[in-house]
């Protein structure tokens, strides 16, 4: 059976594999979920600046209140502003219309409980269960049936939190941002001016289909070329929903999700803040991620890609901070979730404190070499039991030996195998990667099936 969510909700091509059909039968299947009790429940819905959202939305809140449930609309706000407004305005659930760091034609569909966290994946084999018997939903009718309102005022309330994390004013610094003409656009510009920040912002003008083309987290490149040309003290990028933030210091190199979590793990170690030393990766982190942190004191564990795991791993040690290599970053202290405008200005607030340029704060930690090659399959399922890759894999780890590592995944979100490679030297790295990648276009490849 054909499962609808991923690692970070359902996503699809809207209008294909993600119709408006599908978004009112899981509204319903939903409704359906959380109304198990009799007494009445609120659900609030956000979206990015997706051309599809308006539609996507109106079709979950139209499944919504026909299981009877309560629906209030912000609007275009940040991922992590539904997660913090979910739990803070009392709703029984949050839903964000997005699809992240992919292209404007895709669009997605995500979960919050009432707490703020994303559900487990019980919670959607659950939900998913429900929709496959949708002829078994009861269908309230009169006064059962829920209602919509439009509720953009919420909006000030999690940009005026943003702010209150950190007690320092940034005057003085000269910051770039980038909000990849998605979710943070009209919120982490001007929350860094509010705070006294010199804000150049670019990507900011979202038109319903230029989200995440060519800039925001995934695309830095100009944002590294316009920091420099500026003279500024850094650049800060956020993805499509601005549950990710990268860095750019002011010499125009990138400062990863490692990179920002070893600033600011350090920076809480010394404050007390940093429970059991513990910094939460993915098996995705860079090899020098952990060598770093073991030469200032602290540890690192690796779970599986996907912030909702990291999360886990946190919740059951309480550990203070986690996250992925891509900007995922979750700071439980703040947040439920990763979220981009937190981790923006808790970076910003250890520059302010150190008083250090962030390229000297950036070689705290030495990046081994890492290569990642995507494969498009025409199905991800079981390629772990093809023995051609599997022998390819096997004869790349031995080249590398203690000396490096491969990571061979299937994407929780689109329809590729990814192939990583870390070690000491590129050109021995770039050749291992293009054999496994090779062998796995061959045998799932698209073009030959």
């Amino acid at each position: 059976m054909v499962t609808l969510f991923g690692t970070d909700g359902v996503r699809g091509l809207v209008n294909s594999t993600l119709m408006p059909e599908l978004a009112y039968q899981l509204g319903r299947a939903a409704g359906a979920y959380f109304c198990k009790s009799g007494k009445s429940h609120r659900f609030l819905i956000g979206m990015d600046t997706r051309v599809s959202g308006p539609m996507l939305t109106a079709a979950i809140s139209a499944g919504l209140c026909a299981s009877g449930i309560d629906v209030d609309i912000v609007g275009v706000i940040p991922t992590p502003g539904v997660a913090y407004l979910t739990k803070t305005e009392g709703y029984d659930a949050g839903v964000v219309i997005s699809a992240s760091h992919n292209p404007f034609p895709d669009n997605g569909i995500k979960f919050f409980d009432k707490r703020g966290y994303k559900l487990p994946d019980r919670t959607e084999e659950e939900i998913e269960n429900i929709l496959r018997h949708d002829e078994e939903i009861i269908r309230p009718t009169g006064d059962g049936i829920g209602t919509i309102r439009q509720r953009p005022e919420l909006a000030a309330k999690y940009r005026d939190y943003v702010k209150s994390t950190v007690t320092c004013s940034f005057e003085g610094m000269k910051i770039v941002t980038d909000s990849a003409n998605g979710a943070a656009s009209d919120f982490l510009p001007e929350i860094l001016r509010e705070l006294g920040a010199d804000v150049t912002a670019i990507f900011r003008e979202p038109n319903g289909v230029n989200i995440n083309n060519g800039c925001g987290s995934t695309h830095m490149e100009t944002l590294q070329k316009t920091v420099v040309e500026l003279g500024a003290d850094c650049g800060i990028a956020n993805d499509g929903d601005a549950d990710r933030c990268l860095f750019v210091d002011e010499k125009g190199e990138v400062l990863d999700g490692d990179h920002l979590m070893l600033i600011n793990a350090l920076e809480m170690k010394e404050e007390g803040r940093l429970n059991d030393s513990m910094v939460v990766g993915t098996v995705m982190s860079n090899l020098g991620f952990g060598k770093a942190l073991r030469e200032h004191g602290c540890r690192t564990v690796s779970t599986q890609v996907g912030d909702r795991y990291v999360l886990e791993e946190m919740m059951k040690h309480n550990y203070s901070i986690g996250g992925e290599q891509s900007g995922h970053i979750i700071f439980p202290e703040f947040n439920t979730t990763g979220d981009g405008l937190i981790t923006a200005v808790q970076t910003l607030k250890v520059m302010e404190k150190w008083n250090k340029p962030l390229s000297e704060m950036n070689h705290l930690m030495v990046t081994y070499p890492q290569i990642l090659k995507n494969v498009r399959v025409y199905s991800k399922n079981g390629w772990q039991d093809n023995e051609l890759i599997s022998d390819s894999i096997k004869a790349g780890e031995e080249e590398l030996g203690s000396d490096g590592r491969i990571l061979v995944r299937a994407s929780g979100t689109e329809p590729l195998i990814r192939v990583m490679g870390e070690g000491k030297e590129i050109n021995q790295l770039e050749r291992i990667i293009d054999d496994i990648a090779s062998v796995i276009e061959h045998e799932l490849g698209v073009e030959n099936n």
